[in-house]
């Protein structure tokens, strides 16, 4: 069955959150790759929204975090504050799912500008909860598209920590949470060297070659020993794939997300 290279990623980040956990999600694609996963394999999976839902099953995907239809399917909201200080950093997020404009080699991540801060290029949405998600957060999944101008040998601005200048980084200043544990993308999924936290390309898309993926890296990518092909989606997840997106579109008047 024919895919396009925005649905392998969303499967395959859907497919890195096991049943029964509890979500700290972002907007945009760690929303649709975590309804995804609640939708196919991961039915009692927990999504908590920055906004204060808990439980929440949305039909549609949300347009912010402010979108009522959080509210309306969440087992039950509360405010921010508890969202942040009881959940979050009180170590009962499992993993923290988040998107970036751009990424460096040790999973930093920048939601803040693009060129220089007091005169950019691009302003960006800013960090909103994502530097808390990324410090204390179980584990941390990234995922967004992978061009070079994503892929950066040095971000325009740090908002989020992931593993900052490598080796026991996240240790040596106090942070709680395990870090990014794979970065999920359009091309394949990278994870962090055991020891160095150098991210890695440990599967490649079916179609994408080694070459490619290089090529849309800003610095000399490291690759796998044992480099792994990503399974190609089922027609199961794509048709809850195409059928969310199109329920979402039908819902707020647009063309598909």
């Amino acid at each position: 069955m024919h895919y396009s290279a925005d649905e392998i990623m969303t499967v395959s980040a859907a497919r890195m959150l096991r049943n029964g956990a509890v979500c700290f999600v972002g907007i945009g694609l760690p929303s649709k790759a975590a309804n995804l996963a609640r939708l196919t394999h991961a039915p009692e999976l927990v999504l908590i929204y920055e906004s204060g839902p808990i439980g929440a099953k949305p039909s549609v995907l949300p347009l912010s975090i402010g979108d009522g239809e959080l509210c309306t399917t969440a087992d039950t909201t509360v405010s921010t504050a508890e969202i942040f200080t009881f959940w979050l950093q009180g170590g009962k997020i499992d993993v923290g799912f988040l998107g970036a404009a751009q990424i460096d080699r040790f999973a930093n991540i920048n939601t803040t500008v693009i060129g220089d801060y007091d005169r950019p290029t691009v302003r960006l949405p800013g960090a909103g909860g994502a530097p808390e998600i990324a410090g204390s957060a179980g584990e941390v999944f990234i995922v967004l598209r992978q061009t070079q101008k994503t892929f950066v040998e040095r971000l325009d601005f740090v908002t989020s920590v992931g593993h900052g200048e490598g080796g026991d980084y996240r240790k040596r200043i106090g942070l709680l949470g395990g870090g990014p544990a794979a970065v999920i993308t359009d091309l394949g999924i990278l994870r962090p060297h055991p020891t160095s936290k150098e991210l890695t390309l440990t599967n490649i898309h079916p179609g994408v070659a080694i070459d490619q993926v290089r090529a849309m890296t800003g610095w000399s990518l490291s690759f796998s020993s044992s480099l792994e092909i990503t399974p190609a989606p089922t027609t199961e997840e794509l048709a809850v794939l195409r059928d969310l997106e199109q329920r979402t579109a039908t819902a707020h008047g647009a063309a598909p997300v």
